[in-house]
């Protein structure tokens, strides 16, 4: 169990930006310093870490004299631009206080979304870690748009752990554990291991009232059940336990590991995109590609939605409109209409032969859990 912790050899942390900052929204050292304490003593043991930190906007808030986290894309953009910049000097200090270097990552969930890109930002996280440097991953917030955002460092937190083939995951946060109810709230129990979705029936999710972050319980659930759902062990405690959740000490909350690890793209295809546009299928296409796990043909779309393009993700729905599952599409928006309802045959003779091929390939469509 918590051994898996203790022993692990390759650990993603993931810290939030209220465990970081001071509630005016500078950094404050003293807590980057005390987590780098921690995360330095487990590197000398031999681990491989990877640091996804939040906290670039929040730290940009003082230097822009804002009191609070912007509601606006262009100004949280703005602050992540300078905070960026602040929070990788504090760490590089911090660090080097133990001979140990960082290196900046930035990502979007189109960098992973994306075979090429994803398979680079892979490739990129495994030569720091062969050179001895800690990643410093974030969310690419200074580009990053409501279409192409995690939403989340704790998401991103997940997918990079099974992008890496980490063994295990340490969620930080301001919050020691997950509980049965709002911890404010008397008589709330530590759930100390959450063995499967049944562990989880009634509990009540609560979102984090910290002014500088952006996730809450609900997302380090989520996040934990991406990375369980990997194979990846996950723990969920305050920063303050850091150390003894590295150790495998009872602290927090501990995720077991379920599953088999699922193919990296249709992973981020799952969890790390959002629908471009959205395809109708008529019941058959539905059971074909849910039940039997086909293709998808233009013979089983009833109609299209959106603006995309060949190669962005859309999302498959069924007649009473429920999504059931996303793919990766090969044509044009503007293409399909004229595709819908005919056999590739049929297309392949009056199109062309570049029209015999399917909507979407069955590798790249993904179930969605509810349907899985």
């Amino acid at each position: 169990m918590r051994e898996q912790i203790s022993s692990a050899s390759k650990v993603v942390v993931k810290v939030g930006s209220s465990s970081l900052t001071t509630s005016q929204g500078m950094i404050d050292v003293d807590r980057v310093d005390a987590l780098v304490d921690v995360l330095a003593a487990r590197r000398r043991t031999g681990t491989q870490l990877i640091l996804v930190s939040s906290g670039a906007i929040a730290a940009g808030l003082g230097p822009l004299g804002l009191s609070a986290r912007p509601r606006d894309l262009a100004t949280q953009q703005a602050a992540a631009s300078v905070g960026q910049g602040v929070l990788v000097a504090r760490y590089t200090s911090s660090f080097a206080r133990y001979g140990l270097r960082v290196g900046q990552v930035l990502l979007t969930a189109d960098d992973m979304m994306r075979r090429a890109h994803h398979v680079n930002a892979q490739r990129t996280l495994t030569r720091l870690l062969e050179l001895g440097i800690v990643p410093i991953v974030n969310e690419n917030d200074t580009v990053a748009t409501d279409e192409i955002r995690f939403g989340d460092n704790d998401r991103l937190a997940a997918l990079v752990s099974h992008l890496i083939r980490a063994d295990a995951l340490v969620l930080l946060s301001d919050v020691d554990a997950l509980y049965d109810g709002p911890p404010s709230r008397g008589g709330a129990r530590r759930l100390a291991e959450i063995r499967g979705a049944e562990d989880l029936a009634g509990v009540e999710l609560g979102r984090n009232g910290a002014s500088v972050g952006t996730g809450g319980m609900v997302t380090k659930v989520q996040a934990a059940r991406i990375a369980t759902g990997a194979g990846v062990p996950v723990v969920l405690t305050a920063a303050a336990h850091a150390a003894q959740a590295l150790s495998g000490a009872d602290v927090g909350t501990y995720f077991h590991p379920g599953g088999r690890h699922p193919g990296t793209r249709l992973l981020w295809l799952a969890h790390a995109t959002t629908g471009r546009g959205r395809l109708h299928l008529d019941q058959g296409a539905v059971e074909a590609i849910v039940t039997r796990r086909k293709s998808l043909l233009p013979a089983g779309v009833t109609s299209v939605e959106g603006e995309f393009a060949a190669g962005d993700p859309v999302d498959l729905c069924g007649p009473q409109g429920l999504v059931v599952a996303r793919g990766l599409v090969n044509f044009d928006a503007v293409e399909i209409p004229d595709l819908l309802g005919r056999s590739t045959r049929e297309l392949a003779s009056a199109l062309g032969p570049e029209y015999e091929r399917e909507l979407i390939h069955r590798d790249d469509i993904v179930i969605l859990e509810a349907h899985s």
